[in-house]
């Protein structure tokens, strides 16, 4: 006979120590379940056909001496000691037949195979720990038997499949832990019967849709960790119900919307991290007033002010709001031991006592801020008398110009702005009409999104909230609703209805489609075609979903988004500027292929007038002069459309690339050396090239001079042409090359850019 292969730890009833349990691979050839045989002979004959103590031959009347083994009175098997064997194989069904067990710890064994179904008849059991091996398969629905378990740890396999809504009859659990495997589906929400839950621990893995309300009713939940998946939807209100929570993440999905200021009756919440999400407005007052620890805001679009005029200092271990749109000026109330508010818009003075604790990186990327920190401008003196006089009368002088040129602008667009009436037909198919003015199918709007319910809700946008609706038909759209607080704001309203006659006049395949609108006081909503992937951003934010979009679907998104914009500007009269082209504003189908989307602060272009404007757009992808200019210009969709492809390149925003983009470039940082990791160079020299090739649009792109920018038309004819650069290998191939290319570029203006400094006038050639 074979020796044994594998063994670990078991705990037994009837005893209170730690015991050893060997776990074989399954020999099941030669063993059959008599139906007459006891309950001991039964786990006798377990042992047997395991193949721990296969030298024993077919004798089972002496199990209880046998080594490793120790019985109770009874006869019931009450320790299993094999620690004196190594552990290999996977866990056999057989251990199904040891019903006295109580606690089963496999951890750390280098187990493999399936998840044994048979676990499930271990109705005593109370701790089960198969953690960090290598099981896969998914989790059994006959595990919702074990009505003792408190403890189920399952993490760090390759568990597979959907979590079974059965695990929600485990009502005595405590400690469920799930995390660092392949889990996909929704969280079902059968996981709220799980009253006595204090820690759950679901992240990274591939959960996916949004979070379930009832999980907000385990009032004993101390740890939950979500982060690292793909969650979808707004953060719940509920969370204050979660009155014992102490540490939350969610960090790392597609949450969106607002922070709810309920969290903030969380009394004994200590951490909080709910970075790189999509979430949106202002930082709630209530999650300052009761403070956590720490506190991770970070890579979302959060916007306002930081808290202040609190009674007392605000105090966290950690404090994170980087990459965010924050404004207004740093609170001196703020204490952190660790502070990060880099990449926002914050202004004014850097606090005093805060320029001898902290680094400048603590700060970077805050265009107005000023403090005595390396990197950072001295901040005027306050008692400077002219410093006085400008404070006082350069908002004045700004106003009374804005005030001026918004009259001025208001009379020459009056007319241009008025939205066609809407055609009205009586079949009801609601995608048959472009004007929809809400009489049509309105009922069947309300009846899809239950009345704009928050659960339908996919997206929220600068003026509005974005709901997925499936329509009587079965076909599906996206509406993109004001919210009526919005529609009483000038700004928002005009936005809309801005977006809704310029959607309403063009016609382009890489544009998102508009079906109709609804502008009734009541409610006011535009009709979508519905993108399946949502935006570009997401998708490059997860590594799942960014490695499925490979290199010819990457180009082929640049090439698509140049197309669309080349249609606006060149195509359209009078040319529509987009100005805010951004990776949150290109949609993926379900093909990964792209539209533009979100006109809201698209402008048409006015050959008679200034083209003036007020400084809008997604941070990080603004032209340069239109901060300093407030001109609108074709060019600065240019620059836009320039950052973005880069980023679809590398994979992420660019970043600190672009403020070297000035500066001159090193020879030795290579292309291959920015693309996103994630995906491997291609093999295929042809994409080789197109890579290069997108590369070099963006690059031209980018230049600091608009005038040497190329226009969207040329750059889309050169996408459609078969011109590459040559290329042998991306490695070869520098970043100073790709900037100083002159494609794009007439005579004239190669003449004034290699007069300005701005090409040195390397070449690639191009071949057909």
């Amino acid at each position: 006979m074979a020796s044994p292969f594998c063994c670990t730890t078991l705990v037994l009833s009837y005893v209170s120590i730690a015991l050893v349990v060997t776990i074989f691979p399954t020999f099941g050839t030669g063993f059959t379940r008599l139906a007459t045989t006891s309950e001991l002979e039964m786990e006798a004959k377990a042992l047997l056909h395991l193949g721990w103590w296969s030298w024993h031959g077919n004798d089972t009347r002496g199990h209880c001496r046998w080594k490793g083994i120790a019985c109770n009175k009874a006869g019931s098997i009450t320790r299993i000691d094999c620690s004196w064997v190594a552990v290999s194989g996977s866990i056999s069904p057989e251990i199904g037949a040891l019903s006295s067990l109580k606690s089963l710890d496999l951890s750390h064994k280098g187990l493999t195979g399936e998840l044994p179904q048979s676990l499930g008849k271990l109705t005593l059991l109370e701790k089960l720990d198969l953690s960090n091996n290598f099981i896969n398969g998914s989790i059994p629905l006959d595990w919702g038997k074990m009505k003792s378990l408190k403890q189920l740890n399952l993490s760090g396999n390759q568990i597979r499949g959907p979590i079974p809504p059965t695990l929600g009859k485990l009502t005595n659990l405590e400690q469920l832990d799930l995390s660092f495997n392949q889990i996909t589906g929704a969280i079902p929400r059968e996981i709220g019967n799980l009253k006595n839950l204090s820690e759950l621990y679901l992240s990274k893995n591939e959960l996916n849709g949004w979070i379930p309300s009832s999980i907000f009713n385990l009032s004993r939940l101390s740890l939950f960790y979500l982060d690292s998946n793909l969650l979808e939807g707004p953060l719940p209100q509920e969370m204050e119900n979660l009155k014992a929570l102490r540490f939350l993440d969610l960090s790392n999905n597609k949450l969106i919307g607002p922070i709810p200021s309920q969290i903030g009756n969380c009394l004994v919440l200590e951490e909080l991290y709910l970075s790189n999400n999509h979430i949106t407005g202002s930082i709630p007052f209530e999650v300052f007033t009761c403070p956590p620890h720490t506190l991770d805001l970070s890579h979302n679009f959060i916007e306002g002010e930081i808290p202040h005029q609190f009674d007392n200092d605000l105090y966290f271990n950690i404090l994170d709001l980087s990459h965010n749109n924050l404004t207004g000026m740093i609170p001196e109330s703020l204490w952190a031991s660790e502070l990060n508010l880099s990449y926002n818009s914050l202004e004014g003075p850097i606090p005093e006592n805060f320029s001898y604790r902290f680094s400048s990186d603590s700060f970077w990327g805050n265009k107005y801020l000023c403090g005595n920190l390396p990197d950072f401008s001295p901040c005027p003196s306050k008692s400077s008398n002219e410093l006085k006089i400008v404070q006082i009368i350069l908002p004045v002088l700004c106003f009374l110009a804005f005030l001026g040129l918004g009259v001025l602008l208001f009379l020459r667009s009056r007319a241009k702005d008025n939205i066609p009436e809407p055609n009205v037909t009586k079949n009801g198919d609601l995608f048959s009409i472009l004007n929809f003015d809400g009489r049509i199918a309105f009922e069947d709007i309300i009846e899809a999104t239950n009345d704009f319910d928050i659960r339908y809700c996919i997206g929220t946008g600068g003026y509005g909230s974005v709901y997925r609706a499936q329509l009587p038909s079965g076909k599906i759209i996206a509406l993109k609703k004001l919210h009526r607080r919005e529609a009483e704001v000038l700004a928002f309203d005009k936005s809309f209805k801005n977006e809704a006659k310029i959607l309403s006049e063009i016609r382009h395949k890489n544009i998102v489609k508009l079906h109709g609108f609804c502008l009734h006081n009541r409610c006011m909503f535009l009709i979508y075609e519905y993108m399946a992937r949502g935006s570009l951003f997401c998708v490059l934010a997860y590594d799942n979903e960014a490695m499925e979009m490979d290199w010819i679907k990457r180009v082929k998104i640049i090439k698509d988004t140049a197309c669309a914009l080349s249609y606006l500007h060149h195509d359209c009269h009078p040319p529509i500027v987009h100005r805010d082209i951004s990776s949150n504003n290109i949609l993926l189908n379900s093909n990964l292929e792209a539209c533009v989307s979100d006109f809201g602060t698209a402008r048409l272009i006015d050959p008679d007038s200034s083209n003036q404007t007020m400084l809008v757009g997604t941070y990080g992808y603004i032209a340069p002069e239109l901060a300093y200019t407030m001109v609108v210009t074709e060019k600065c969709d240019v620059y836009s459309f320039g950052v973005l492809a880069l980023e679809i390149l590398m994979g992420k925003h660019p970043g600190e690339l672009l403020v070297s983009l000035s500066a001159s470039f090193s020879k030795n940082i290579m292309l291959s050396d920015i693309l996103d990791p994630r995906l491997s160079l291609p093999s295929d020299r042809r994409v080789a090239k197109d890579i290069v090739f997108a590369a070099t649009v963006a690059f031209a792109c980018l230049r600091s001079n608009p005038k040497f920018r190329p226009t969207m038309k040329c750059a889309s004819q050169e996408f459609l042409s078969r011109k590459r650069p040559v290329a042998n290998r991306l490695q070869a191939i520098s970043l100073l090359q790709l900037k100083e290319h002159d494609l794009y570029m007439d005579d004239e203006a190669k003449f004034q850019s290699q007069k300005s400094g701005e090409i040195v006038g390397l070449h690639a050639s191009s071949s057909t």
